[in-house]
């Protein structure tokens, strides 16, 4: 199936899938991905390191200042989509329990919003893009021509999150893990900037019982039903 050049925007709480169905839509149909998220990732690393944040405060005004030199991107290959702080790879550094801890405060942040957007629209020009978030359909991409929000029963999304982190060799707990998203699901969707919220016209995604093959077919549904697409 031959799908035009246009931009996939999924949104989403955390650990409904977004970025694994985000990357296998992008293999699928040749896309460019981009993870907005690893993207507030780096930003919440980068604050980490450089004494930023000290007793779950956050220095704004340091940060505000210091943004503008921190230089991240992505790199693709066929392994997948990995982010760089300059030549340093920090993929598997910014999925630590310790960074998420503090990404949700960080991202809130409106200059950190704004720095990112710009970033993420510089990567995206020439469209064929999917790009995973939790605002892509609502702020940074809302004239996107196909939006998708997916969601997930809290179980699910504890028990995906956890799974994740021990597979990483990480030590947390099941405890642990239910305290962050939940603390991440209420920052995010009641921050000033761009919080969290399903835009109106995208189409929702239960994934809660679904495989990713059957994410795919039912992708390809949708996206033969909305473009026109029968072959």
């Amino acid at each position: 199936m031959t799908v035009p050049d246009i931009i996939i925007a999924v949104d989403g709480c955390s650990s409904t899938g977004k970025s694994t169905f985000a990357k296998l839509i992008a293999k699928e149909f040749s896309f460019l991905y981009l993870d907005s998220g690893a993207m507030y990732r780096g930003v919440t690393l980068f604050a980490m390191e450089k004494g930023m944040i000290e007793e779950d405060v956050i220095d704004e005004t340091a940060l505000e200042a210091a943004l503008p030199s921190l230089e991240l991107h992505f790199e693709h290959s066929p392994q997948g989509t990995n982010l760089f702080w300059g030549s340093r790879c920090i993929e598997k550094e910014i999925r630590t329990m310790e960074v998420s801890a503090y990404v949700s405060p960080i991202s809130a942040l409106p200059f950190v919003r704004a720095w990112v957007d710009e970033l993420l629209h510089l990567f995206s020009k020439g469209g064929r893009v999917v790009m995973d978030g939790r605002d892509i359909g609502t702020s940074v991409f809302p004239n996107a021509e196909l939006k998708i929000f997916l969601t997930a029963s809290p179980k699910v999304r504890v028990k995906r999150r956890y799974d994740e982190l021990i597979s990483k060799g990480q030590k947390t707990s099941y405890e642990e893990v239910v305290k962050n998203l939940s603390e991440r699901d209420y920052i995010d969707s009641h921050r000033s900037v761009s919080p969290l919220r399903k835009a109106e016209d995208a189409f929702v995604l239960d994934n809660s019982d679904m495989t990713l093959h059957e994410e795919i077919i039912w992708l390809r549904g949708l996206i033969q039903g909305r473009f026109g697409i029968f072959e």
